[in-house]
């Protein structure tokens, strides 16, 4: 069993309570506010967020976060204002509160989450790239109806790489991947 293959939707809500133990603030160019907690990941996927920016940036690549880290209230928040619309998690639902999930933009993008992000050169490498970092893109096109979730090319969540490698080369989503019992120890 991987131990960041925790699985967080529709069906599988957090408790209202959980906040990560490990937070911290990984090193890469945010578009968030200093002090704001969507800059905050966990130790973990924050060390590995570093690498997959350090790599990007080495390859010219201009990759910004954009929101990680968030709580609770704030999924309530945003749950409220967004009137019904498709794509905002209930809250409980949103991989953010775990603080493995990372949302990504450029600046080509205006720093914005649109699905166009998937058609430019950061999106491209981003989706060919971030299982080497132990990263998946979470809500892939074609995998709506499994995951609960539109398209979301800009949504990377850690697993850690023997998992974000095995599900990026199988096209399995986590659903998929617990669904098929993946996720329990072997018998």
């Amino acid at each position: 069993m991987y131990p960041f293959s925790i699985l967080v939707n529709k069906k599988n809500p957090l408790n209202p309570h959980y906040i990560p133990s490990d937070l911290i603030e990984p090193d890469i160019p945010f578009y968030a506010p200093g002090n704001d907690p969507r800059r905050l990941l966990q130790r973990e996927a924050a060390i590995a967020a570093e690498e997959l920016f350090e790599r990007a940036q080495k390859e010219k690549i201009h990759l910004w976060g954009i929101s990680g880290y968030r709580s609770y209230k704030r999924q309530e928040e945003l749950f409220s204002s967004a009137n019904g619309r498709s794509g905002v998690a209930p809250p409980g639902c949103s991989e953010h509160q775990t603080g493995l999930a990372l949302d990504i933009s450029c600046p080509d993008e205006n720093y914005e989450l649109e699905e166009s992000f998937a058609k430019t050169k950061e999106g491209c490498w981003l989706a060919h790239h971030c299982a080497l970092f132990g990263f998946i893109l979470r809500y892939p096109k074609n995998k709506e109806e499994i995951t609960g979730f539109p398209f979301e090319p800009w949504h990377i969540r850690y697993t850690g790489i023997g998992l974000a490698s095995s599900l990026t080369l199988t096209g399995m989503t986590l659903e998929e991947y617990y669904e098929r019992g993946l996720h329990l120890p072997p018998k």
